[in-house]
C-alpha cells in the first residue's frame, strides 16, 4: 500500500491480501495498480468488496492483464450484478504513460516476466518492480534517480526462468543506484529473516509483510 496525506493506493491483490488489509485504517483505496494478471498478484480482488462501501474500486493494469480480470471475475462485470459483489472499473494503461491519483503521480515501465511483458511503477524516487527477470535497456531511463526500489529476489541460488534471484536482483539495484533496496517475492529458501539479512550487503534489506517505508 502506498499512502499519502490524502491518497492511497494498493500494489497488487494477492489472495493474502484480507490479512494483509487487516491491521490498516479501514478507509477508501484511491486505486489499485495491478503488474500482471497472475493469481498470486490478483488473487484477492474479491476481498476488496467491503472497501467498494466508498464507491467504486478502480484498477489499473495493462491490456493482458485487464482481461485476466475480466475472465477470472466474471460476476463483477455481468450486466446485472448480484448484490454485495465487488464494484470494478478496470483502466488500461501502457508503460511510459504517467498518470496522477489523487496526489500521486505513477509513471508504468515495463519489465519481463519471462516472455510476458509485465509492469513496474515508479512514484518520485520509489519504484516497485515485482516478478521480473529483464529488463530492456530504454526502461532504465525511467529509473534514473531511484533511491528507494522495491524488487523480487527469489533465492539465493540456482537461476529462474521467470524470476531474479538475489545476486541479479543487487547487481541491478546497484546498476541503477538505489541507495536502498527491499527484496520481496521470496520463498523459504531464502532462510530466516534476520539470519538472511545479516548475509546481505549494506543498503539491502529483506521486505516482510507488515513491513512501513518512508520515503
Amino acid at each position: 500500500m502506498l499512502e499519502t496525506e490524502h491518497s492511497r493506493v494498493l500494489i497488487d491483490c494477492g489472495p493474502d491480501i484480507r490479512m494483509q488489509l487487516i491491521p490498516l485504517p479501514f478507509r477508501k483505496i484511491d486505486a489499485v495498480l495491478l503488474t500482471h494478471g497472475h493469481y498470486d498478484h490478483v488473487g484477492g480482488i474479491d476481498d476488496l468488496r467491503p472497501y467498494c462501501s466508498f464507491g467504486d474500486m478502480d484498477i489499473y493494469a495493462n491490456d493482458v492483464t485487464v482481461e485476466t480480470v475480466r475472465h477470472n471475475f466474471p460476476y463483477c462485470f455481468a450486466e446485472n450484478l448480484y448484490p454485495g459483489v465487488p464494484k470494478l472499473n478496470l483502466h488500461t494503461i501502457r508503460k511510459h504513460v504517467a498518470m496522477r491519483i489523487g496526489d500521486i503521480d505513477i509513471m508504468p515501465i515495463e519489465v519481463m516476466h519471462d516472455r510476458l511483458p509485465i509492469l513496474g511503477y515508479r512514484f518520485g524516487t520509489m519504484a516497485y518492480i515485482t516478478d521480473m527477470k529483464t529488463i530492456a535497456q530504454d526502461e532504465i531511463a525511467y529509473l534514473e534517480g531511484v533511491e528507494t526500489l522495491v524488487i523480487n529476489a527469489l533465492r539465493w541460488e540456482k537461476p529462474h526462468h521467470s524470476h531474479l534471484i538475489i545476486p541479479e536482483a543487487i547487481d541491478f539495484a546497484r546498476k541503477i543506484g538505489a541507495k536502498r533496496t527491499y527484496l520481496t517475492h521470496l520463498t523459504h529458501k531464502i532462510g530466516l529473516h534476520d539470519k538472511a539479512n545479516a548475509r546481505l550487503p549494506k543498503g539491502f534489506m529483506f521486505a516482510y509483510d507488515g513491513m512501513e517505508l518512508e520515503v
